[in-house]
């Protein structure tokens, strides 16, 4: 794990840190992998489901310290398509507290001028989560302060395997030559379409995989792998992760800082 080069000094506020974090380059696009919820719970003789109620609150202690830092997109994985498979009750609770904890957030989110927006597979989902997403993007559409997208029922492989189909039906019914694909017109048959790829990717908990999330997107990612579980993650972590991004050389494959 590479340890961050910038911390919160003793005497300094995040909010200061986040003044001071600004004057330098700020990635654009954070994604998160928020994982260690249940090892967090089983370790302080909790239900599983009560480390991922405990988590909720890094969800929001993140949407504040993007604000503060000016970052444009946040992009969390809330769950993938592999968490089909856990036991029953946990998947029924993850559905129920997902909804339950946008429903109850949305306000707030409005207030502060975030836009919420959706990537995975959706239509798959429970019918009041579909309904309930479908709402509250609707209402923050306009919103300019921070782009909040949950990927939800996502994965990697399988956005991949979706663009794949759209394209091949839009060349089997004549609408895409197949010898002009290239790179963008790949990306652009993505859930994220609308939004440029992730600067900087954080796990939390330790782990050093990429567990299926944005697999085409994180090609240039700076990766921050912190032993901190999700639900003691907060807003001094995401200034060290930031403070960390700042000190990296990025060369995109060939010259510094030019990406391809």
């Amino acid at each position: 794990m590479r340890q961050p080069t910038g911390a919160l000094r003793a005497e300094e506020s995040v909010e200061e840190m986040a003044a001071r974090l600004r004057q330098g380059a700020v990635p654009r696009h954070i994604a998160i992998i928020m994982d260690g919820n249940g090892r967090w719970a089983t370790r302080q003789g909790l239900p599983r489901i009560m480390g991922h109620q405990a988590g909720t609150e890094g969800v929001r202690q993140m949407v504040q310290g993007c604000r503060l830092l000016g970052i444009e997109i946040l992009t969390l994985y809330t769950f993938s398509v592999e968490n089909w498979r856990r036991p029953a009750d946990e998947v029924q609770g993850l559905m129920i507290l997902i909804e339950a904890v946008i429903r109850r957030e949305i306000d707030a989110l409005d207030e502060a001028g975030v836009r919420l927006g959706v990537i995975g597979r959706v239509s798959e989902l429970p019918a009041s989560l579909q309904e309930e997403l479908r709402r509250d993007m609707e209402r923050t559409r306009h919103n300019t302060q921070l782009n909040l997208n949950l990927a939800v029922n996502y994965g990697g492989r399988a956005e991949i395997i979706d663009a794949a189909r759209r394209l091949a039906r839009d060349a089997r019914d004549g609408r895409l030559d197949p010898d002009a694909i290239d790179e963008p017109t790949f990306a652009r048959a993505l859930y994220t379409h609308s939004l440029p790829d992730p600067d900087l990717l954080i796990r939390t908990a330790g782990e050093q995989r990429i567990s299926n999330f944005l697999l085409w997107q994180i090609a240039y990612a700076e990766m921050w792998v912190t032993d901190v579980p999700w639900p003691e993650f907060g807003q001094a972590q995401l200034m060290q992760a930031v403070a960390d991004f700042q000190h990296r050389q990025r060369k995109f494959g060939g010259l510094a800082g030019v990406r391809p």
